[in-house]
């Protein structure tokens, strides 16, 4: 019987633009992969990392600063309806005086008070429309910060996953190289094995068995069966 040697096992390289970013080799009875992250991808891939763990913990925690900020924006918006509001109602008020004043002489009648009653409905209903306006408005600050919040960390979520996939394809890379290698060594190595009259014998048991006489079928059976194990 034929003695098959062992074939060497092919270690698989990346080289990108003559930099070798991933490899795939065995080492002793270790199968090991490796990628050579560059500096660039390295303070990427850290800075991600850093600030994602450095944000996390704080993430639905407004600081002192961040609440006064939000405040802030909240009081302007305040401002800007009451203002809206006194600059709409205040002349209507000032032009109702002025005509009963220059109707009736005085405000002590009934076309005053009822027209005074209105005005001061209205002007109650604005403010309390604008009491709503403000707290929707709270609620979207805070939500507008929260969202920023999360936003920011789904981005950095978004580089780590993105670096960690270029780095799996690349060692996939690699590992395929090293097949590709292994697979033409095992090919190889079996055709340096082979002895020339094992083949002869496959060709001559191929023949004998296509040839439809039962005698020379089995001769054929008898020569493919000798060559597997003294050829």
């Amino acid at each position: 019987m034929g003695k098959t040697s062992k074939p060497s096992y092919s270690s698989g390289v990346v080289n990108i633009n003559g930099e070798e970013k991933a490899s795939h080799y065995k080492k002793g009875n270790t199968i090991y992969s490796n990628y050579n992250m560059s500096d660039r991808e390295k303070k990427i891939y850290d800075f991600a990392q850093n600030s994602f763990l450095e944000n996390l913990p704080n993430i639905n925690v407004f600081s002192a600063d961040t609440q006064k900020s939000l405040q802030n924006q909240l009081n302007a918006y305040t401002q800007k309806g009451l203002q809206t509001i006194n600059d709409y109602y205040t002349p209507m008020l000032s032009n109702l005086k002025n005509d009963i004043a220059s109707r009736f002489g005085n405000f002590d009648n009934s076309v005053f008070m009822d027209n005074l009653s209105d005005i001061e409905s209205n002007r109650a209903d604005a403010m309390s429309a604008l009491t709503q306006d403000i707290l929707a408005k709270q609620n979207e600050l805070y939500n507008d910060e929260l969202n920023r919040r999360y936003n920011y960390l789904n981005f950095l979520g978004n580089v780590q996953n993105q670096s960690t996939a270029n780095i799996m394809n690349y060692l996939q890379m690699a590992a395929n190289n090293s097949s590709s290698g292994n697979s033409y060594n095992q090919y190889a190595a079996s055709s340096q094995s082979s002895s020339p009259y094992k083949s002869y014998a496959n060709t001559a048991s191929a023949l004998l068995s296509s040839s439809g006489n039962p005698y020379a079928m089995a001769a054929g059976a008898a020569i493919k069966l000798g060559s597997e194990y003294f050829l």
